[in-house]
This record gives structure tokens, sequence and C-alpha cells, in this order.
């Protein structure tokens, strides 16, 4: 086969320094050419970017603020949006260059093209310095003033204590229903959220309504108008009502409402809330479910409240038969707490109840409960004691006598658990905002119990009674979340340890010397219950952070 020769390349000098290159339209090199031509020029190699450290969010040209991670591509498209002159060149590569996370500065490295001369294009990397500017964005100047909220959620329950709100606090937790609340204020039944945009409280609103049953009203009040643009500014207001009803608390159904709910005993507890209320006819094992609309036609009370449960030991327990669910109807003989003990037992007779030291105390009750399920002999349930109970009701005035039980038992309770004092591995998270004024915030616990005064010990008693449904009640504890505390798995360590060492062997705690109290030689030698349920590892989440939440720890 022939050899055919390429063309010949032909090759010219350049006309700055004198290197062959193949010929251009400018007859410079490469070098030369860049040295004679700058494709950055226009675009600045210093700039700016603004960032909120507040929310945590840069300012996106022109008006909007974005919430960005460092070194992502939405932190990089804000970079490009604040330089001037990319619109001339073709940009082709653009990513960040590390610096250290406190200095302030970002570092951009950029690729780009553009043609210098006829057919002729050029490439040049060059490097981007941004100044991170802290500063604050317009809801968050909004936040540091005071009344500039624009809708307010008013919630309120006609009750004697607070842990609906408690509860209310850790669902509200839980969702991320509180990311878009200004702050929160605790008022003397309740508590107001404060939030800037109206739809921010309308989802409140909604998110109340599919918890607790409630019924919400709203109103506007007019600020300024503009006649000529016709526009006004409102502040709108909503009030939310909770009915007055919580779980465990005994109810007296009015008569007729009592047939409309399929002919239900008027005598019943509360067993569930929900975004409607369970009732339970315990003798009959007979339930009701009543919604908020249908509570609010015909609204009636609590008869008594978890304040006036009365301890009872379980004498003898007998199932009858009658199964509904986890409900399993039995007949049992009870007694009063403690009533079989010797008087020289009590250390203060000034702290004995009335009905302690009556002949009442020693009497033997017989009653029919729905706890046959989890009930033993020597348990110890909580109930409502009926016998010389005077409420002020109409509705509890027309029950026969005959169909008033003497007890009517509650739940299970674990005393000697109780009495031990131990402390718990785990903490509850609460809203970072303090009573107050709006756009205050605190590290303080939460935002029940802050308004102090005579009311204060009431709302840490109400705290410790929620803290114990929490651990009794492994349905409830599933709806809130739980985290480890700090010293979690030390203290699981040590558990184990602290065991009865022979005869005369106790569990011993650690307590404050000048805490310590004379306590009964039963109370010391009483056994915890075998089927306490306990919090377990697997049900606790991670620790949270704290800059933003607030630690909520347990007594």
């Amino acid at each position: 086969m022939e050899f055919v020769p390429g063309p010949a390349v032909h090759r010219v000098l350049c006309a700055d320094c004198g290197t062959p290159i193949v010929p251009n339209s400018a007859n410079l090199c490469v070098a030369c050419l860049r040295n004679t031509v700058d494709i950055t020029e226009g675009i600045p190699k210093q700039s700016s970017v603004s960032f909120c450290r507040n929310c945590e969010r840069f300012l996106s040209p022109p008006q909007s603020w974005t919430l960005a991670r460092p070194e992502s591509q939405e932190l990089l498209a804000i970079c490009l949006k604040r330089l001037k002159g990319l619109n001339k060149v073709r940009l082709t590569e653009a990513h960040f260059i590390w610096t250290e996370p406190h200095s302030k500065r970002l570092r951009v490295s950029l690729t780009i093209q553009k043609e210098v001369l006829t057919s002729t294009i050029l490439e040049q990397i060059f490097e981007i310095e941004y100044l991170v500017q802290h500063g604050q964005c317009p809801d968050c100047t909004k936040l540091a003033a005071k009344n500039t909220w624009k809708a307010l959620v008013q919630v309120r329950q006609k009750v004697s204590h607070k842990r609906t709100f408690l509860y209310l606090e850790q669902l509200i937790l839980k969702h991320g229903t509180q990311k878009d609340t200004i702050s929160v204020k605790e008022v003397r039944d309740g508590l107001d959220f404060f939030y800037s945009q109206r739809s921010h409280a309308i989802k409140m609103v909604e998110f109340l309504a599919g918890v607790v049953p409630v019924r919400s009203k709203g109103s506007e009040q007019l600020l300024s108008t503009d006649t000529h643009s016709g526009t006004a500014n409102y502040k709108f207001t909503y009030s939310v009502e909770i009915v007055p009803i919580c779980k465990d608390d005994l109810v007296c159904i009015p008569p007729k409402q009592a047939r409309q709910l399929s002919n239900i005993s008027p005598l019943t507890i509360c067993t569930r809330v929900g975004n409607s209320f369970q009732l339970l006819d315990p003798a009959t094992l007979q339930s009701c479910e009543i919604s908020a609309p249908v509570y609010w036609r015909a609204p009636f009370i609590s008869l008594a409240t978890v304040t006036d449960l009365v301890e009872f030991t379980i004498l003898d327990i007998e199932p009858s038969g009658a199964v509904r669910g986890k409900w399993v109807s039995a007949d049992a003989q009870v007694a009063m707490s403690g009533a079989f003990k010797s008087h020289g037992s009590y250390g203060d007779q000034d702290t004995i109840m009335d009905h302690e030291n009556s002949s009442v105390s020693t009497q033997i009750f017989h009653t029919r409960t729905h706890l046959g399920a989890i009930l033993q002999p020597g348990d110890t349930a909580l109930g409502y004691h009926l016998s010389h109970a005077n409420f002020n009701s109409d509705d509890f005035s027309s029950i026969p006598s005959s169909r008033i039980p003497d007890i009517i038992l509650v739940k299970k309770t674990y005393p000697n658990r109780r009495k031990k004092n131990k402390s718990r591995n785990w903490k509850l998270r609460s809203i970072a905002k303090e009573a107050g004024e709006e756009g205050e915030t605190g590290a303080g616990r939460g935002v029940v119990g802050r308004m102090g005064g005579r009311d204060q010990k009431k709302v840490e008693e109400d705290y410790e009674r929620f803290l114990q449904d929490l651990e009794e009640d492994p349905e409830l504890r599933g709806t809130v979340n739980l985290y480890a505390a700090k010293d979690t798995k030390m203290r699981d360590a040590t558990d184990g340890a602290r065991k009865k060492g022979g005869q005369y062997g106790m569990d011993v705690d650690e307590v404050h010397t000048s805490n310590t109290t004379v306590v009964d030689e039963d109370e010391q030698d009483a056994e915890e219950e075998p089927d306490f349920p306990a919090v377990k590892l697997e049900e606790l989440l991670e620790e949270f952070d704290e800059m933003t939440l607030g630690d909520s720890e347990s007594p």
C-alpha cells in the first residue's frame, strides 16, 4: 500500500514572545493571549452573603431567605446569584473550596469560557471569596420587637389541674407543630400561642382539633386600611376550648343524654381522650364514644378528678366472664389501703385522713370492676369512694341509691415503686419559651408552671403525677417521645447491683442528708411490684439539641 503523507502543518511565530504556534486570528500563543485579554474582567473577586443567625437562613436575592447547609447546592446557587457579569461568560464548573467553619469566609472556584477573538475561545479558572455578614431577616426582626404578632391562638380548659397542657405540650413537640410559633405565654386557664402569619395559627387550630376534643371560634381586629389600594391589616384571634373532662375522671352523664347513648348507665369513668373521649361503665363494660360536637350540644362536667382517687387493697378478685377488648369484668373484694395495719404504725396522727381514722377504714367492700385482667389479690388500685360522697350535681342526685356502687376502681397503681424514690432514666423535651411577654425565652422547664406564686406547688404536683402516669401506662407512653438521660446506662448497670444483701439487707438509693426522713419498716421492706411497666431503653430516643429546646429534667 502506497504511503500518503499528511498535509504539512504550518506554524508561525507568536507576535509577542516568538514561540512557534499554530496560526490563529490573533497570532498569539495561549500564555500571551491570557496576559492580553482577561475574560474575568467585570466579575468581582470578592463579595458577601447575608446570614441570619436566629433562623440560620441566607438571603437569596432579591428578597427571599433560604435555609441552606454549608457547601450545599442551595448555598452555591445563592453565591452565584450575588455575582455580576456571569451572564457575559459561559460557566462550566463551580464548587466550594474548604474553609474553616468559624472563619466567616466562603471560597468558590469557578471555571468560565468566553470567545475573545474570532473562533478563539479562552477558558480560565479563578477563585472568589465571600464574606458572611450576620444580620436579621424581616421575620426575626419582628420577633425581636414586641407585640408584632399577627395571629393568636388561645387554648383554654376549665379544670383545676395542668396535666392536659403538660400532655399537650409533648404532643406538640412530637409532631413539630411549635416550629412556626413566635412565643408561648401562660395564662390562668391555659396557653396563648403567637404567630406571625394567619395560616400558621389555622394550622395549630386544626392540629388541636385532631388530638383533643375542642370547639373553636375566630375573630379579627382591623388595625389599618389603605383606601387607595383597598388593602387592610388585621390581627386574628382564635379561641380554642378543650372539653373539661380528662382521663380517669368520674363522669355522670345527664339521664336524657345517657338514654340517647345506647341507654348506658349515667355513672361512668373516662378511659380515653383523643379527638373524642370514651366513657365506660365499669359494671357492664358498656362504653360510648362522645365527639366534640355532640358534647358541646349538651355539655356536662366531671364529678371527681384524679386528685380525689383513694388507694384500695385488693383482697380477692374473681372474673365474672364478661370480656370486651382489654377490659375483663370481675367481682372484687377491697379494703382501704393500710386498713389492717396497727394504729402505732402511723407516725403522725395529723396526717391521717378522716376516712382512715373511722370505722370505714376496716370495712370490706364488694364491687364490680373492669380491671379483672390485671388485678390480683394483694395489688393496690386507685378508685373513687362513693359511700359517703356528696356531689353538687342534680344528675347524680337523680340516680337511685341502689345503682350507685360503694367503690369504683379506676386503675392499678404501684405504691411500693413510688416509695423507693428511684431516679428516672428518662426525661422530656419542653418548648423553650417562658411565660411572660411575647418574644421572651428562658432556660426553664417549659411553658406550664411559669406563673409562680401559690399555684407553683400544685403545678409541681401535677407534673409529678403526669410523670407517674407515663411510667405506669405504656399506652400513654407510646404517644409521646421520651429521651434518655445523660447517665442512663450508668444507672441501669448499677440497678442490678442494688440487691438485698443478707438477712438485714435493703435497697439503698442516693438521697440528700438534709431530706432524710423516718420511714416505716414495712415500707422499707416492701419489694417493688414485679409487673411494674418500667420504661425500657428501647423506648428512649437519643439526646436532643439543647440550644433550641429546654431540658425537662425529672424531679
